[in-house]
């Protein structure tokens, strides 16, 4: 005969899940590029790069990296003294992100684009809403494989004087519809939902 306390066990309450409000910045741009991402920590790494790619409108042709302090994660690399491992591998929660207040994102090693990462607040999960969400942000991104910031703001200001040949170089190259002032929100949170959490 079995006791009534017999084969029960306590069962430990899970942890409420956070979200997290984050704040990427294109470093060096002038205007500033920025978006708000709201996300869960229970997002892969890996996944938080895709997030990034589409924010910012690049197509995840290059090598990136996360950097947190002197641990980075991205794709991964061996070399010497440079150790970068696996961001597949890893959530925002197994690196304690909400804790920190600050990381980097480099993309594009040979362009060395950076965007800059603010923890801005840690919040519990609403429920109904969608993670990844852009919530905000400015201007578009710099083009995919446009030269890297130099370039970027040499094509800024080309595309200030119409009529010139650099003008029409760079216009043809990014095609009619690039506006550098014009981010558009509805279309990254459509996008955001193909990234797997």
């Amino acid at each position: 005969m079995i006791g009534l306390l017999e084969g029960s066990r306590r069962v430990k309450k899970k942890a409420a899940e956070n979200a997290l409000l984050l704040h990427a910045t294109v470093v060096g741009c002038q205007p500033k590029i920025w978006r708000r991402l709201h996300v869960r920590e229970s997002m892969w790494l890996s996944a938080l790069h895709e997030a990034l790619q589409i924010s910012f409108e690049w197509f995840d042709y290059q090598t990136h990296s996360f950097q947190f302090e002197q641990e980075r994660y991205g794709n991964p690399l061996r070399r010497g003294e440079l150790v970068i491992e696996d961001d597949r591998d890893v959530t925002l929660l197994d690196i304690d992100l909400a804790r920190r207040t600050r990381f980097s994102y480099g993309y594009h090693f040979g362009e060395g684009w950076q965007l800059e990462i603010l923890v801005e607040k840690v919040t519990g999960l609403e429920k109904g809403k969608r993670y990844p969400s852009c919530l905000a942000g400015e201007r578009a991104g710099p083009p995919e494989d446009c030269g890297g910031l130099a370039a970027f703001h040499d094509m800024l200001a080309s595309l200030e004087e119409t009529g010139t040949d650099m003008n029409r170089e760079w216009r043809e190259w990014i095609g009619p519809d690039y506006d550098p002032a014009v981010f558009d929100l509805t279309k990254t949170n459509r996008d955001l939902r193909k990234v797997r959490r």
